[in-house]
């Protein structure tokens, strides 16, 4: 995840200014299927109700690069769709008898209004019971600063100011949706290609899982994962990089691994903090939450995280839960 931009890899960001409407009039709509409407008002059967994604989050951080991999998994994608008809498109695929299953739809977040109406359309979805999910992208004030200066375009709410300043209007007016999120992607480090892959790896596949877990080691020298829902620290284990022998390997290599394990309250942890994921695991079904994060942190994100992780994961798979692996800071010492 933590690769830099190679030249001829686009940055997700780098499409995005250029490539998403910034203020088109009308709706843009990416493929083409008949449409029709919701449910339960017009007494269709929820089985009829299509699957719905909000693909939202920050100018620049890739909002088009998620619509496009979900329109070549088979989505019927919408973009710049305004928030007020979301509820109607989730009815025109309702009357598509079957046509239109599954609906990704790209909301641009640049006022006020616009904002209050998504609201208003999200509660109007609830209370329909249509099941829908908020993809949120994310990325840092930096790369977003980068991406936009590279397209040369102006931030979409910037106005007379600067880039940042539309950068932190935009992220004030989103903060409520990002709570909402179902998932939130950080793409400051992602080139096009690995945002696809993360998108792929969530929405790929014949059938949809209960829950998706991410376990992601980390090195908190670099900082915290900003999309993290769930942190864990094992700087309270001793380092392997005082090891000499150990010190060129990572947590994948087994001997690295035995000697983190093998150090008082390491297996222990392991034990039950992996009896509390069973827990927090039954909650977010319960809450309808598909997608968790799961950050695992030691100094450098090299030794006792990664093998932390990979032990983690491997419980979380034998609970049922689909689950990827990611080493964010491995290789970066």
């Amino acid at each position: 995840m933590n690769v830099n931009e190679h030249e001829g890899q686009q940055n997700p960001g780098q499409e995005t200014p250029g490539g998403e409407s910034q203020g088109g009039d009308g709706a843009q709509v990416s493929t083409g299927t008949s449409t029709g409407a919701n449910g339960d008002a017009a007494g269709i059967p929820e089985a009829a109700i299509p699957e719905l994604v909000i693909i939202s989050g920050m100018s620049g951080a890739g909002r088009s690069t998620a619509a496009k991999c979900l329109e070549d998994l088979g989505w019927f994608v919408v973009d710049n769709l305004p928030p007020a008809l979301i509820p109607t498109m989730v009815e025109l695929g309702a009357r598509s008898q079957g046509n239109v299953a599954r609906i990704a739809v790209v909301v641009d977040v640049r006022g006020r209004r616009f904002f209050d109406n998504l609201r208003e359309s999200l509660a109007d979805l609830e209370a329909k019971h249509v099941t829908r999910r908020i993809v949120f992208l994310e990325s840092s004030d930096d790369a977003l600063v980068r991406r936009f200066e590279s397209v040369r375009r102006p931030h979409p709410l910037q106005g007379d100011g600067r880039i940042v300043d539309g950068i932190d209007a935009e992220r004030e007016l989103l903060r409520e949706l990002r709570g909402d999120a179902d998932l939130v992607i950080d793409t400051s480090s992602l080139n096009v290609h690995e945002l696809r892959a993360k998108m792929d790896a969530q929405f790929a596949g014949e059938e949809e899982p209960e829950l998706r877990a991410t376990v992601m080691s980390f090195g908190f020298k670099y900082g915290l994962p900003v999309d993290a829902d769930l942190v864990v620290d094992m700087r309270f284990l001793p380092n392997p990089h005082w090891v000499p022998e150990l010190r060129p390997y990572t947590g994948l290599n087994e001997e690295v691994s035995a000697y983190v394990f093998n150090q008082p309250g390491a297996k222990e942890f392991i034990d039950r903090y992996s009896e509390l994921l069973q827990l927090i695991a039954a909650g977010y079904r319960r809450e309808g939450k598909r997608y968790v994060t799961i950050a695992v942190g030691c100094t450098g994100g090299k030794h006792r995280s990664v093998a932390t992780s990979e032990k983690l994961a491997a419980r979380l798979v034998s609970q049922g839960v689909e689950t990827v692996v990611v080493h964010r800071d491995m290789g970066r010492e």
